[in-house]
């Protein structure tokens, strides 16, 4: 199954962890401390950077199948992030908002072009469907391998080394990237799509040069001016949906059923998001204002360093979720995309229910111990594994091939409406600047929020098995219909 080309790509998935990562997890306190933003204001633009990238997989997709192809447009994305992080770098070490603002807006418009490129063509280089969907679990814990090391190791660097030798450090991790991807040029060009191995006309490079530029000066804007920047996310959104919406009208039965249940599959996928969201924003911030002490007594965490945990167990998971299903269809026992879906919102419910006791019964001290984010982290883990895996495989399995990259983008769109509306629920428990974090507080304004988010995940789960149900239907009707084609064409 695996081959020296899929493993060069998760050598880039790796770096793309860990400096992606990396970044993410010591842009709160960079915001809060050295450029002076409110607990509110911080929560949006990190929920933003983990969100609008997604976002602008729209482009990216459209860019990948009609412009550039999945290689040059990955290629070109590892350049972005070099680039963005550098800018970060110049940003940090003149405390300059503009400079810093516009270094996380072009590495989120190359998250938008990785993202639904870099699932295309490393499905390329497996040889059968089976063997990219039992390998694509284990590429999402390499990523989250990187993940990990980024979000546990760089809070310390900034202790020693500053937050520009922070962001120094990710512009060298995806700089190497960037060199895996020139060096496998040849080869990977070779098992791509056509459009990569046809030159590219010079009307063509203008055209995804103008719309780069007229992208990265939209996200700017967002970030810096978050309050209209939102609503911005929702159109992108929505219009991206109802344009799949209108594809979807003006094809045959069989193939506007199969494009449905892609529509369902990014509903649960945007709801499952807005609580993935809630570690970059407001569990991150409540342990940052909790959390203290060593995890199991001798190992030192830094209260941000808590979101490493996720990563740590998505490694974890990975492997275990691959290995628990295989076994499973094995023996005749086959699950549903939707059903699978359904199982990772028990576990969100389990992990919203931990934290909720936990805040809730906070002692006079106002601490929470590691262990509790330890075992929180866990359940997630598995539930996002489990949904940022098998949705893409399960989109990729139905979705039309002259439309395969923007069909992978929608898994993206869910991913960025998710985060702005989950960052825009977590500002509810954000605190003003200077304000002492006392019992009452966490208990009160803490534990109303996340036993709220507790009782919708459950919903949630009822929710998710009633679509796995439609989903098998729809998939029913299709097969149906291609077979009344298919005879009608015999005939003819």
């Amino acid at each position: 199954m695996w081959n020296r080309l899929n493993k060069s790509m998760m050598v880039c998935q790796m770096m793309f962890g860990l400096s992606f990562y990396g970044v993410m997890v010591i842009l709160t306190r960079f915001f809060l401390e050295d450029l002076g933003y409110s607990e509110a204001d911080t929560m949006m633009v990190v929920g933003a950077f983990s969100s609008i990238g997604p976002l602008f997989a729209i482009a990216g997709g459209f860019i990948a199948d009609k412009f550039l192809g999945a290689y040059r447009s990955l290629t070109i994305a590892y350049a972005g992030f070099t680039t963005g992080y550098v800018l970060l770098v110049l940003g940090a070490s003149a405390a300059n908002v503009p400079m810093a603002l516009v270094g996380i807006a072009l590495a989120s418009y190359s998250r938008g072009l990785m993202s639904p490129s870099y699932p295309s063509l490393y499905k390329r280089t497996f040889k059968t469907q089976e063997d990219f969907e039992n390998g694509f679990p284990v590429n999402y814990s390499v990523n989250n391998v990187g993940a990990f090391l980024g979000q546990y190791l760089f809070p310390m660097f900034v202790l020693a080394i500053g937050f520009n030798g922070g962001f120094a450090i990710s512009a060298t991790m995806a700089g190497v990237a960037l060199a895996v991807m020139v060096i496998s040029q040849k080869p990977l060009k070779a098992v791509a799509a056509e459009i990569d191995q046809q030159p590219v006309s010079m009307g063509k490079w203008i055209g995804f040069i103008a719309t780069s530029i007229a992208m990265i000066a939209l996200v700017f804007f967002m970030f810096s001016d978050m309050d209209t920047g939102k609503y911005i996310v929702y159109a992108i959104g929505g219009g991206a949906i109802a344009y799949f919406m209108f594809l979807m009208a003006s094809s045959e039965k069989s193939v506007a059923l199969k494009m449905g249940t892609i529509l369902i599959m990014v509903g649960l996928t945007t709801a499952f998001f807005v609580y993935y969201g809630q570690m970059m924003t407001s569990m991150n911030m409540v342990a940052i204002n909790t959390m203290r002490g060593d995890l199991f007594g001798f190992i030192p965490v830094a209260a941000e360093a808590n979101m490493a945990m996720n990563p740590l167990w998505c490694i974890v998971a990975g492997p275990v979720i691959a290995m628990f299903f295989s076994a499973l269809e094995k023996k005749g026992i086959h699950f549903s995309t939707a059903t699978r879906v359904g199982f990772s919102f028990i576990l969100t419910a389990v992990a919203f229910g931990i934290l909720t006791l936990a805040v809730q019964g906070i002692g006079d001290d106002v601490v929470l111990r590691p262990e509790v984010f330890l075992a929180i982290h866990f359940f997630l883990a598995f539930g996002e594994v489990i949904v940022g895996s098998m949705v893409v495989a399960f989109i990729l399995s139905v979705a039309p091939k002259h439309i395969e990259n923007f069909s992978v983008s929608l898994f993206s769109v869910a991913i960025a409406l998710s985060g702005i509306v989950g960052a825009v629920f977590s500002t509810s428990i954000a605190l003003e600047k200077g304000q002492e974090i006392t019992q009452e507080i966490v208990q009160t304004v803490y534990g109303d929020y996340f036993s709220l988010l507790t009782m919708l995940a459950v919903v949630m789960v009822a929710v998710a098995f009633g679509a796995s149900f439609v989903i098998r239907k729809m998939l029913e009707s299709a097969e149906k219909a291609e077979g009344t084609t298919a005879a009608v064409a015999a005939k003819a």
